[in-house]
């Protein structure tokens, strides 16, 4: 049975946001990875299976070693959809910040 991961279920995992975050600066290999955790190495290739699954992260093969790096075109998919969210919290709570600013309290009055 071949399931079908959900890149925002992936992403909602702190230990995979974490290995997102090591693999930003540079391509590593699992035991690398995984000696940044706490967790059985098994569990880090848990994280590291759905965050490939879901094409968060590529995989190359270098001789016996497994390298994995960001997918920086997957990763601009997600932040291109939650831009237009972002954008509209801004403005949120730039107006809110422009009441407050204006705000007195009843007994100043």
């Amino acid at each position: 049975m071949n399931l079908r991961r959900d890149v925002f279920q992936a992403i909602a995992d702190p230990t995979r946001r974490a290995i997102l975050l090591l693999v930003t600066s540079h391509s590593m290999t699992a035991g690398a990875i995984a000696s940044n955790f706490d967790t059985a190495r098994p569990t880090v290739s848990k994280h590291l299976k759905i965050l490939t699954e879901c094409e968060l992260l590529q995989q190359t093969q270098n001789g016996r070693e497994v390298y994995y790096t960001i997918n920086a075109k997957k990763m601009k998919q997600i932040a291109d959809f939650i831009e237009p969210f972002r954008q509209m919290w801004d403005e949120r709570f730039n107006k809110l910040e422009d009441i407050m600013k204006n705000y007195k309290p009843e007994n100043e009055l």
